[in-house]
């Protein structure tokens, strides 16, 4: 964790939080906000929305236009300033955002602002959209999804990897976001250590998960096969990954789709981003019938949802073997090495067995982003607001059963489907609670 002393440090001069009125005089006095918004600044309407883990966000609307408007706090918000945190993310994440924009236009918002002095990122305002995760809880249905993340993810991924890039240009684009390691640390404590031991910002749902939050604190194997996950995240620098690419950092409508948040970002292992959005679709699976008004009433979402979990792998798989075909300009798996028809199947064939390679990644890290979500410190909506605590309870013991085999018996997983199919029978088990 940053010290306070560290956090002090990494603070600009210039900086200080905004309120209300301090945003106000400040985005009047920047020529190209003032006429996104439009009419004077007196009658722009501002209001703090944010709802996050760590950071302000403002919605400000003029008479012809708006915006949102997003500030670094030099802590984790949600815990306070005694856990202090660099505002250098907030350069991290609008370099992150910068890349996703040149590689997957139309799927990020656009960049309007941005002052590393404040920490802060005016950026455009998505409208009629809403934080996928809700929507999600309600129940809805988003047909434009899958082909949206996963040209989101093959792009971003492929084009930051060695396949894509030189050498060189792959080394200094790493060291460009190397600096951004407390945000990794948090991802390291919280995803892949803290669940596991006991820890003080540790919370579930007591006491129906107690037995087994205190079986997973004892379970070696699991220990093993998280700590293995782990190592890969700390030492794989694949590609750049966003780093937190969950159902709250994605904002959708019925047509769109817009990936935000960005600011965990870092060359890291590519099935850390893809496991992450598998992993949330899987616990909005399991959180539905938590939700039901009546029996059976979510089937066709919760169909859906499943469905989703197929596709996104199979289409993140499909777009990214075609980029490697159509796009091999990096230095890895060079095409002088595989001359001719045998050159291209052998080729062929080993691009089939890096995908199977990262599928299994995908799988491990999957389970981790499940299990922290139920026994760690940030929890998600979708069993959250589940009010009976026993259901809510149940809802997560299925999907902490689906994890911890994920995670320990990775290998027996070798297609999606067998994973969509485990889940779907365990949504009938029911813990003995």
């Amino acid at each position: 964790m940053t010290t306070p002393a560290e956090a002090r440090q990494g603070t600009p001069s210039g900086y200080r939080i905004l309120n209300e009125t301090d945003l106000r005089d400040y985005l009047a006095g920047i020529a190209a906000v003032a006429a996104q918004l439009g009419g004077p600044a007196d009658r722009w309407s501002i209001t703090e929305v944010g709802d996050g883990n760590l950071n302000l966000v403002f919605i400000v609307k003029g008479t012809s236009g708006g915006l949102a408007v997003k500030q670094a706090l030099p802590y984790v918000r949600l815990v306070g300033e005694s856990w202090p945190l660099p505002l250098s993310r907030a350069h991290f994440e609008h370099l992150a955002l910068t890349h996703q924009g040149r590689l997957a236009p139309g799927l990020v918002p656009a960049i309007i602002h941005h002052d590393p002095a404040l920490a802060l990122t005016a950026m455009e305002l998505l409208e009629p959209h809403i934080i996928m995760r809700k929507g999600l809880v309600a129940g809805a249905i988003y047909p434009a999804f899958v082909d949206h993340i996963t040209t989101f993810m093959a792009r971003t991924l492929f084009f930051s990897s060695d396949l894509a890039l030189s050498a060189a240009a792959k080394k200094e684009a790493i060291a460009s976001f190397a600096g951004n390691h407390a945000l990794c640390k948090i991802t390291e404590d919280l995803i892949f250590t803290d669940p596991y031991r006991s820890a003080e910002q540790n919370r579930w749902t007591s006491p129906w998960l107690d037995a087994t939050a205190a079986d997973i604190r004892a379970d070696l194997d699991l220990h093993v096969a998280v700590s293995r996950l782990k190592l890969q995240f700390l030492s794989r620098a694949e590609a750049l990954i966003h780093g937190d690419l969950h159902t709250g950092s994605i904002m959708v409508t019925e047509t769109e789709t817009k990936v935000i948040d960005p600011e965990f970002a870092f060359y890291g292992p590519m099935g850390f981003d893809v496991g992450a959005v598998l992993a949330n679709l899987l616990m909005a699976y399991f959180a539905s019938v938590g939700h039901e008004r009546s029996p059976g009433e979510r089937e066709a979402f919760e169909s859906w949802v499943l469905s989703t979990v197929d596709q996104v792998w199979s289409g993140f798989a499909g777009k990214f073997l075609e980029l490697w075909r159509s796009e091999s300009t990096g230095d890895a798996y060079p095409l002088s090495l595989f001359p001719g028809e045998a050159g291209a199947a052998r080729l062929e064939a080993e691009r089939q067995a890096y995908m199977a390679r990262l599928f299994q990644d995908a799988v491990g890290f999957t389970a981790a982003k499940i299990i922290r979500r139920i026994l760690g410190l940030a929890h998600n909506i979708d069993f959250e607001l589940i009010a009976d605590e026993r259901r809510r309870a149940s809802c997560e013991a299925r999907a902490l059963r689906l994890a911890r085999t994920l995670m320990v018996e990775t290998a027996s997983f070798t297609t999606i489907e067998a994973v969509t199919r485990a889940a779907r029978e365990l949504r009938q088990w029911q813990p003995a609670f």
